[in-house]
């Protein structure tokens, strides 16, 4: 049934000419949105300024390319009316899978970055003490002091290659999306990129294939946390390749990230959290927040808490005292630390599916839930509010549609290959690569989107797939669906089906839903 209703749009939705009505999208090799292209195919459906046969002469060609993408100015113009905008809800909650919450009888979750999010002067607070630290305990030069935290540098999800000092983004099928290279705060030039990684963009598997995002030599940065200790790292490298010192690459990627985790995960901004244990959930939720769950567990030591069946849990009492008493049950309004999860799972008897669980970390916190033990899992990725509302501009729509219309006219157009002709697709080469580089930076300046690289998703993006059934900007979005509601993830073609992508406007076979018809498409 879905199939037919499928097959039914896409009929539906094809752009007619003036011929007398709909037509289906004919197989002939003639059309070049449905066969193989040809210099002289041409579907019925878009008008075109040249005639139907091509011309032969270099400066005929010319103009007729030229026309052609005139034509597909004209079409992505009308296309796209004012009310095209906004179409995307930065409070929805968007599925990787189909789930159902009347099946959930278990909610879980994580606390910081989910439960708890915290005010922007964090990050200048993280990055500052381990700074010090650097300078105080580490000896590093007093110069680092002038650095301050800048938290428009970096994004979430980005890899560092530990050897060549080198900050990056890389995309799902791990090349190194150019341009977003950085080595201190300076941009590393694509040539060098590509020469320090043996003539290619590509990062080899084995260098980045741990499970919890660390290679050999390559780190993936995926908490929000990570956000301070890739500026800081970035500010000390600047600062040594500054003043021509010498350094050992690696010996200084692990001072920084053990000054780092001195102040989170040592315990000093534990400590600064941890003075009043129970301050952030009574800010949150009120005094009596124990009542509303069943466990509560502090100091989890995740990821290692869903591997590591050595750590048993231990009960606090009042006043945050460890208590040494055997657990034999977990009672509801008690706090207890570490444990595993396998005693968890023990002790409380909640597996598979029906357990939905939340959490920012997609490695830490979903990963094992997921692959390992069934669990459904949501993810928290406050940057997608943001993202989306960038997504809702008009800038960003046009520029974007224009791209993918302007990338169809080169695929079609290639077969063109006498001067003039090269010398037209060379001027659309150069406008789409500028179109790329300013989508990107409506992102961020230095790396764009966390969930694109130009065209093909980030090496985060496949991750969040993989281990999150859904994901949203805040906990907050549930608040918008009742607690029977069905989360459909939306069916997004695959290249070989692709009924629905702005690239088909160029071939004359355009296959784009009406849109009054896309308001509901999340």
């Amino acid at each position: 049934m879905a199939g037919a209703g499928l097959r039914a749009a896409a009929r539906r939705w094809l752009l007619c000419g003036g011929h007398g009505g709909p037509r289906a999208a004919s197989s002939s090799p003639s059309c070049p949105g449905c066969g193989p292209p040809g210099p002289g195919a041409h579907c019925p459906g878009v008008p075109r300024s040249a005639p139907a046969q091509a011309p032969t002469s270099g400066a005929d060609l010319s103009a007729h390319l030229w026309a052609r993408y005139q034509d597909m100015r004209r079409l992505v113009h009308d296309l796209l009316p004012p009310e095209v905008c906004s179409l995307l809800n930065p409070a929805a909650i968007y599925a990787n899978n189909e789930i159902s919450l009347r099946d959930v009888e278990v909610y879980g979750f994580d606390y910081d970055y989910t439960l708890a999010q915290y005010a922007d002067a964090l990050h200048p607070e993280i990055f500052s003490t381990a700074r010090d630290i650097l300078i105080e305990h580490y000896k590093y030069p007093e110069g680092i002091r002038k650095y301050d935290y800048n938290p428009s540098f970096a994004i979430r999800g980005l890899h560092y290659d530990i050897q060549k000092s080198l900050l990056m983004k890389i995309d799902a099928f791990h090349y190194v999306q150019l341009g977003t290279a950085y080595r201190g705060l300076q941009p590393v030039p694509d040539e060098e990129v590509i020469e320090l990684y043996g003539g290619t963009q590509h990062i080899p598997l084995y260098q980045m294939s741990g499970f919890y995002g660390k290679g050999p030599s390559i780190k993936q940065f995926m908490d929000i946390f990570s956000l301070p200790e890739m500026a800081l790292l970035s500010c000390v490298v600047d600062y040594f390749l500054g003043h021509s010192l010498e350094f050992d690459q690696a010996h200084l990627y692990k001072d920084v990230t053990d000054a780092i985790r001195d102040v989170h995960v040592k315990g000093l901004m534990y400590q600064w959290i941890e003075q009043d244990m129970d301050k952030g959930m009574r800010h949150m939720v009120g005094p009596d927040w124990r009542q509303l769950f069943d466990v509560v567990i502090v100091q989890a030591d995740k990821p290692s808490f869903f591997t590591d069946r050595r750590k048993p849990f231990r009960k606090l009492d009042e006043k945050g005292s460890l208590q040494w008493d055997r657990i034999t049950r977990l009672e509801k309004g008690k706090i207890y630390r570490q444990g595993n999860l396998f005693d968890f799972l023990r002790l409380t008897e909640w597996r598979g599916p029906r357990v939905l669980y939340f959490g920012d970390h997609l490695y830490s916190d979903l990963a094992d839930l997921m692959l390992r033990h069934g669990w459904r899992t949501g993810a928290i990725i406050p940057e997608l509010e943001r993202e989306i509302r960038i997504i809702n501009t008009e800038q960003y729509m046009h520029s974007l549609t224009w791209q993918q219309a302007l990338t169809g006219l080169l695929e079609r157009m290639q077969t063109y290959q006498d001067a003039e002709s090269r010398q037209v697709l060379a001027a659309w080469m150069k406008e789409r690569q500028e179109l790329r580089c300013i989508t990107k930076a409506l992102f961020n300046a230095q790396f764009g989107s966390i969930f694109r690289t130009f065209h093909n998703p980030t090496y985060f993006s496949r991750r969040l797939v993989r281990f999150s059934d859904l994901y949203m900007a805040s906990l907050s979005c549930l608040l918008n669906y009742r607690v029977d509601f069905t989360f459909y993830p939306r069916r997004t073609p695959l290249q070989h089906e692709a009924p629905l992508w702005m690239d088909q406007l160029c071939t004359g076979c355009m296959k784009t839903p009406f849109l009054g018809d896309m308001a509901h498409i999340r």
